[in-house]
């Protein structure tokens, strides 16, 4: 039924994306693509998107939110073994502060688009607005990580991903507390920016990183 598994990895626009592709399928195919700390101070947006094989339901499917880090993790890993196809894409802290980050986040989409090999027929995107893919048609969906579950899954491939990568940074970059807030304006994340200043990971372009920077 399925085809080899393969990795590639790909650089653009010095953006890592990372694909992972276990099948193809002659069915109408419906990609759910979603993002990943907006609304962080730190650290790259991340996008994720799911083609789902519709032999193989996924139980348990919801917005990322609303899952603990074991659950999320636990799906993850699922999506990863029975989904048609998954790719993650990315916009770094730097793009961000060039472009801001509504156009970052497109940007990321449209690259997790780009990276599946196998191209859907359609396109569901969460939020109020869709990414530049003209080669497929599709809609924007409000509230769609908790309605449709191609888009569920893909808030949960990608807030697992970035979670890791910022558990990585909190051992690169101690005493910021990454680990815990993963990038987001907590308290203890500010109050360490004020001690410590921004790191290359910050987004520079943020109020409460701009203003540490003065």
């Amino acid at each position: 039924m399925y085809g080899g598994f393969f990795a590639q990895i790909q650089s653009r626009h010095n953006s890592l994306t990372i694909e992972f592709c276990v099948s193809s399928n002659k069915h109408r195919l419906i990609a759910g693509i979603d993002e990943v700390g907006r609304g962080c101070l730190a650290g790259p947006v991340v996008t994720a998107a799911v083609i789902l094989d519709p032999q193989q339901p996924i139980n348990g499917l919801q917005d990322s939110k609303k899952l603990t880090p074991q659950q999320r993790v636990g799906l993850a890993e699922i999506i990863q073994q029975q989904a048609m196809c998954w790719s993650i894409g990315r916009a770094e802290a730097s793009e961000i502060d060039e472009i801001n980050i509504l156009q970052a986040t497109m940007l990321a989409m449209a690259r997790a688009y780009h990276a599946l090999s196998i191209k859907p027929d359609w396109v569901r995107v969460d939020g109020n607005r869709y990414p530049d893919i003209p080669s497929c048609a599709g809609e924007f969906v409000i509230g769609g990580d908790d309605s449709h579950s191609e888009i569920s899954a893909a808030s949960i491939i990608a807030k697992v991903a970035r979670d890791q990568e910022m558990m990585i940074a909190d051992v690169i970059y101690p005493g910021y507390g990454f680990a815990g807030h993963k990038g987001y304006p907590t308290v203890k994340h500010r109050a360490a920016l004020v001690e410590l200043g921004p790191t290359v990971i910050h987004r520079h372009s943020f109020a409460p990183v701009r203003n540490c920077l003065k």
